[in-house]
């Protein structure tokens, strides 16, 4: 039997090598799929929404079996994610890494599998606030993952790879490029190694948070409209800062003797709440503006006519149970809102019109708990801080679509959202007798008061693991927001 099984493997994985050599290699548009959301659609419908918009390439975050399951013949290629926290065990273990592509690839990369085609080892290890904690795991994990994939017989199709933020590098001008001097090093040995097995370099890019952090920044410049000051450096001209991010790196890869390097763009996106500049036009003008421009085959200054070998745009669907300790916006990266549905206009290249909303979408009762209008609310502040600890709340605060909807409906949107969240239990909607629930939509405006979905399996209510800075947070920020 397992013969049989190999030998299943090993043809499947050769006619997937032949397939690759008869298509014209050119960007193509993929999607991050996370996961961090208490509303989730069951797996096969987000397999269905992907497929009816014609995406061909996903990227998760993590080797989620009923995902994997779900994404089974779909013909959907997958980059598979390997947490940081995991970067210990596999870094010191080569039979740890051994289970690990057993358990997470060996057993979906089979006739009619999953068409996995890299694994991320590592999700942005090297980011500047981590500062040294996984700098020596990174390699050593790769390099046993890369073995473990040889003895599996994947090697040859299956990549590994490392994901790295924008923030590896740095220059004031794209051709001065060169990596954190404290990367060096660990740069020039990983993209030796990835070189050596035919790996790219995936790198994350995020204008939108250059814009975010810095009041200098010109808006302009991030988006792809053009610049009436664009960044001039030598006889090169950059009119966005994608190009300019992106020219970035080549140089500095071209510095430790990797110019050629192909680039693989891991994230890229705009978030449409949370935040200011974060908002539904701006992320349709962005992410169109992207799609546009590296499917032109324009390239950059430094690599004319040669756009990145693919992009994954972040994100597929909003994930209101992410960290926002970088932002409230971290919530509504979503092309789709949590339920699968477009948030806005957008074309994704890939034949099928503008994109589609998610069929067959199971909802909880259309009923909602609010404030009860009766009510004084001068005490509610403490059920709010409750509700808004678990539940999200991000848009109620300075630059969301919520903000100015009044302290009733701050405490009506906070107590929906976690009624919502305990899928309509009708004991979370108590509130020490301020809450009530009703049957009218109380939507006010662009704020809109969600229904939560229903998800097929029966599994419940998901939550995943939030630090507890992340709930202090979330007490003292609506604190604040309460009593301004």
């Amino acid at each position: 039997m397992a013969e049989k099984v190999e030998g299943y493997q090993t043809l499947f994985l050769l006619l997937l090598l032949v397939s690759n050599c008869l298509v014209v290699a050119q960007c193509a548009i993929g999607v991050n799929w996370g996961l961090m959301s208490s509303h989730k659609m069951p797996p096969s419908i987000v397999v269905k929404l992907l497929k009816d918009n014609g995406v061909g390439k996903v990227k998760l975050f993590e080797a989620d079996a009923r995902v994997l399951e779900a994404l089974m013949g779909s013909g959907i290629e997958v980059m598979v994610g390997i947490q940081n926290e995991l970067l210990g065990a596999l870094s010191s273990s080569s039979a740890a890494a051994d289970l690990w592509v057993h358990q997470n690839l060996s057993r979906y990369v089979v006739k009619g599998g999953v068409d996995i085609r890299y694994v991320a080892v590592g999700n942005e290890p090297f980011l500047s606030s981590y500062g040294d904690q996984y700098q020596s795991l990174v390699l050593p994990a790769l390099q046993n993952i890369q073995q473990s994939l040889v003895k599996a017989n994947l090697a040859g199709f299956v990549k590994p790879v490392v994901p790295c933020n924008s923030d590896a590098y740095q220059s004031s001008l794209p051709s001065q490029g060169s990596f954190r001097p404290d990367l060096t090093q660990i740069m020039t040995q990983l993209v030796s190694f990835l070189s050596s097995v035919g790996s790219p370099f995936v790198v994350n890019i995020y204008p939108f948070l250059s814009l975010y952090d810095s009041s200098d920044f010109p808006q302009e410049y991030a988006f792809f409209e053009g610049s009436n000051h664009p960044l001039v450096d030598g006889q090169n001209m950059y009119y966005n800062a994608f190009d300019g991010n992106f020219d970035t790196l080549v140089a500095a890869l071209d510095k430790i003797g990797y110019g050629q390097m192909p680039i693989v763009v891991g994230e890229v996106g705009w978030p449409t709440d949370g935040a200011l500049s974060a908002n539904l036009s701006a992320a349709r003008a962005f992410n169109q503006g992207l799609i546009n421009h590296v499917l032109s085959n324009k390239g950059t200054p430094l690599r004319p006519g040669a756009p990145p070998m693919d992009i994954y745009l972040f994100s597929l669907l909003d994930e209101e149970q992410k960290s926002i300790m970088p932002g409230n916006f971290e919530r509504h990266w979503g092309i789709f809102s949590f339920d699968g549905q477009a948030k806005y206009p957008l074309n994704l290249g890939t034949g099928k019109g503008l994109v589609r909303g998610a069929k067959d979408v199971q909802y909880l009762p259309s009923r909602w708990c609010i404030a009860d209008p009766s009510r004084d609310l001068g005490s509610v502040s403490n059920h709010l801080q409750l509700a808004c600890s678990l539940a999200d709340c991000t848009t109620l605060f300075y630059g969301g679509s919520c903000n100015s909807i009044g302290d009733a409906g701050n405490a009506s949107y906070a107590f929906n959202s976690y009624y919502q969240l305990r899928k309509q239990d009708p004991e979370s909607c108590s509130f020490g007798g301020y809450g009530m629930i009703t049957f009218l939509d109380p939507s006010i405006g662009d704020c809109r008061f969600l229904v939560g979905v229903s998800d097929s399996s029966g599994s419940g209510i998901f939550f995943h693991h939030r630090t507890w800075m992340t709930t202090f947070l979330g007490f003292v920020v609506v604190t604040i927001l309460f009593f301004l």
